[in-house]
């Protein structure tokens, strides 16, 4: 990774000693090439290929609270040094730096390449999404149109410190999206599916598509059966997998560190404290095999773990940058995570998950007299400090008398997220982690990450409907 960037080790301590020089305690520097492609489908004809590099270095100088940020889109050393000086204008007690001893680290890869996409033509993509297509107007003939989107982008990322910590990562990322649009009688419905993986080119395999292709027609089948239910509150049975976005919106944001220490999280006096039942664990995860989420080290060069954030029911640990864990005197968790060179590291989800309980979703439905399942997601929103949330159920059903009866759509969960916690009375056996292509976005930074749940009973939430 030197040699790509065309550095040197003595040109990185040069870098950090300019970025040291106005008295910052720590500085580091994240080095990026990204190569991003992307050809889609549509109307049965590949409409738009195209590819995008981005290039350049990001560097980071941090002095007690403050903290200096300035990037270069090239890796000059003049314009390095430039940008170091910058960054370090936040301190005013100059010092000198001695030469850093300099220890090179390799961590676990969680994300195995068989075939490189950099390998791969545009024509044997082409062909792919053109067989993907047959088989989506295969599967019903009332699909009238679909849209297909592959993106595939590889990044170096070399990272060093002023700790004297060098290391690089070879990330991979593959995404597959379709919609499809049908029509029944004069009525028209849409539906929508995606897989994303850190994976090379096997990633495109006969099976993705048939997946894909079933997923998308069946989802935009039953909508046409659908009805929009009376509201209120109610009992919410949500199913395994996509329902994680409650655990991602309405909890997960809570528990990143930087909104605890600034006393904006509800949980930011709970730690350590009971939150919810005692079989419930709630976990942020990046060592999961070429998860969407997983990373072999975070953006700070903290190697990735398992993190328990919530186990037997009580708050164990938020999840830290950095800066984060120096404030609360511990390690950092390796949720430091950035968008790119141009942005600076935060604290941010991996893959967010709550492990599996003891009871089966059959035994969660049965118990419910009037109250709706739900597993199919488009989006949500949560406001940090006080918890409240809102999602947009994109299809689900009706239970009634313990069973499922007439599917549903178009409708909001509303609640609070540490009551909604509170209120789950069974966690199902069937953890899923989903592997849609979910991305979040925070003060300004889109991340990938991913999600899941098992199947969960929550006594009651508000459900928007007629």
């Amino acid at each position: 990774m030197l040699t790509h960037f065309g550095i040197g080790t003595d040109d990185l301590q040069k870098i950090i000693r300019e970025a040291l020089s106005k008295g910052g305690d720590y500085a580091d520097l994240f080095f990026e090439h990204t190569l991003y492609n992307t050809i889609s489908l549509r109307d049965g004809e590949v409409n738009r290929a195209s590819s995008t590099i981005d290039f350049g270095v990001g560097i980071r100088v941090v002095s007690g609270d403050k903290t200096g940020y300035a990037y270069v889109e090239n890796t000059f050393l003049s314009d390095l040094l430039k940008a170091a000086h910058t960054a370090a204008e936040i301190a005013n007690i100059p010092h000198t730096t001695s030469p850093l001893k300099i220890e090179e680290k390799y961590f676990d890869n969680h994300y195995k390449i068989q075939k490189d996409w950099k390998d791969i033509s545009v024509n044997e993509k082409k062909q792919y999404l053109e067989k993907f297509n047959s088989r989506i107007f295969a599967l019903d003939s009332r699909v009238i149109k679909s849209s297909i989107s592959l993106i595939d982008n590889t990044s170096r990322i070399l990272f060093f410190n002023s700790e004297g910590l060098l290391t690089c990562d070879y990330r991979p990322m593959a995404i597959m999206s379709v919609s499809c649009t049908m029509e029944q009688n004069g009525v028209i419905e849409n539906g929508y599916a995606s897989r994303a993986y850190r994976k090379g080119y096997e990633f495109l395999s006969d099976e993705l598509a048939e997946i894909l292709a079933g997923e998308v027609v069946s989802q935009t089948s039953l909508m046409f059966e659908a009805i929009k239910p009376k509201g209120g509150e109610m009992p919410v049975v949500m199913g395994a997998g996509g329902s994680g976005i409650l655990l991602h919106e309405a909890i997960g944001h809570a528990f990143e560190a930087d909104f605890n220490r600034k006393n904006v999280s509800i949980f930011s006096d709970s730690l350590g404290k009971k939150i919810c039942s005692d079989n419930i664990n709630v976990v942020d995860d990046g060592t999961i095999e070429n998860s969407r989420g997983a990373i072999n080290f975070d953006d700070e060069g903290i190697e990735t773990q398992k993190t328990y954030i919530v186990k037997n029911g009580i708050l164990e640990s938020y999840l830290h940058d950095r800066i984060s864990a120096k404030h609360y005197g511990i390690a950092s968790t390796g949720n430091g995570r950035r968008q790119s060179f141009r942005h600076m590291p935060m604290p941010r989800m991996r893959v967010t998950y709550m492990e599996s309980g003891m009871n089966t979703e059959q035994e969660m439905i049965s118990s419910v007299k009037q109250g709706i399942f739900v597993d199919n997601f488009s989006n949500g929103q949560v406001q940090i400090g006080v918890g409240d949330f809102t999602f947009f159920v994109k299809t689900g059903y009706l239970i009634e008398n313990g069973k499922l009866t007439y599917p549903v759509k178009d409708i909001n969960i509303i609640g609070n997220g540490p009551q909604a916690l509170a209120d789950i009375t069974m966690v199902g056996n069937n953890l899923k982690i989903d592997e849609s292509a979910w991305t979040c976005g925070k003060d300004g930074q889109s991340m990938p990450v991913g999600q899941g749940l098992p199947s969960v009973l929550i006594s009651k939430l508000t459900v928007g409907g007629e």
